[in-house]
């Protein structure tokens, strides 16, 4: 199967993920905020109806990453939602009416440069499109045990950048568990088995994973500041996806000289995402 379709679906999923974190986080910084785990923290945003238009971009940002997933493999696809960072902010430039600086838009040409160099030198690929369920354990144990570790560590401390750092990562955990899921549940209606899909236990643990994953995000963005959270979370998807991607579906990536391209490629992505959370617009304040 070509790259086309998946890599297009993964774009329009990443530009509405964008938007609903500019959106969802305008709505969380207008809220009191709250040093534990709230799960009443929804019951405020959802009175916010710029929260609900963020909402309404995860609704389209779930059916183009569904979409991606169904035709590409979850190591090609789940990368691509690096972008997110470098969109989000160029909408908030947007919003706000003030232009990005230089630096930050050759922070953006490095990560796109980078994820770009990446992915053409990994080449990831291949794999099957079923997991067995004894294949499902370990990585679900491993995923959920990290969840709990990362979260809990991270609402112990006060606001500030290793508390949203914690969260963050947590996020990015529950992020690359439910795509994993998503992609499971995916080949059922891949082959018009819609019983199948509203049966299957996978479909209903992605959807668990994916709220548990909006939970933790609205608590890492009012946690501490993006330079702290989107990077954790921006890296550590695209990070795991690719191990769950390698473990779960068996797909391969290049490897002998070819890590060599492949860690400058992440190497930019790097750089690039740190200077874009540390330099990027506060979405309170516009600067």
């Amino acid at each position: 199967m070509g790259v086309l379709l998946p890599v297009l679906f993964a774009f329009v999923a990443a530009f509405s993920n964008a938007l609903a974190t500019v959106l969802q986080r305008r709505a969380a910084l207008s809220v009191p905020q709250t040093r534990g785990f709230r799960p009443g923290l929804v019951l405020d945003l959802v009175r916010r109806p710029v929260w609900v238009g963020g909402m309404l971009a995860v609704v389209v940002a779930g059916a183009g990453q569904a979409a991606a997933l169904a035709t590409g493999p979850l190591s090609l696809v789940q990368p691509l939602f690096v972008l997110e960072l470098p969109l989000a902010l160029l909408l908030a430039s947007l919003m706000t009416g003030r232009g990005l600086p230089g630096v930050l838009w050759a922070a953006v040409a490095a990560v796109v440069a980078g994820l770009g160099l990446a992915l053409a030198s990994a080449a990831p690929g291949g794999g099957g499109t079923q997991v067995s369920f004894a294949r499902w354990v370990p990585a679900l144990a491993v995923c959920v045990a990290t969840v709990l570790l990362l979260a809990g560590a991270g609402l112990k401390r006060p606001d500030g950048k290793a508390r949203a750092g914690f969260l963050g990562a947590a996020t990015a955990v529950c992020y690359a568990l439910t795509a994993a899921l998503m992609k499971d549940a995916m080949r059922f209606l891949d082959a018009g088995d819609v019983t199948g899909f509203l049966t299957a236990w996978q479909t209903y643990a992605f959807a668990a994973a994916g709220v548990g994953a909006v939970l933790l995000l609205e608590h890492a963005m009012q946690g501490g500041p993006l330079v702290a959270s989107q990077p954790a979370l921006t890296l550590g998807d695209a990070t795991v996806s690719l191990l769950l991607g390698v473990f779960l579906y068996r797909e391969h990536v290049r490897t002998s000289w070819w890590v060599l391209p492949q860690l400058v490629g992440v190497a930019l992505v790097v750089v690039g995402v740190i200077i874009l959370a540390r330099r990027g617009f506060d979405l309170r304040t516009g600067r």
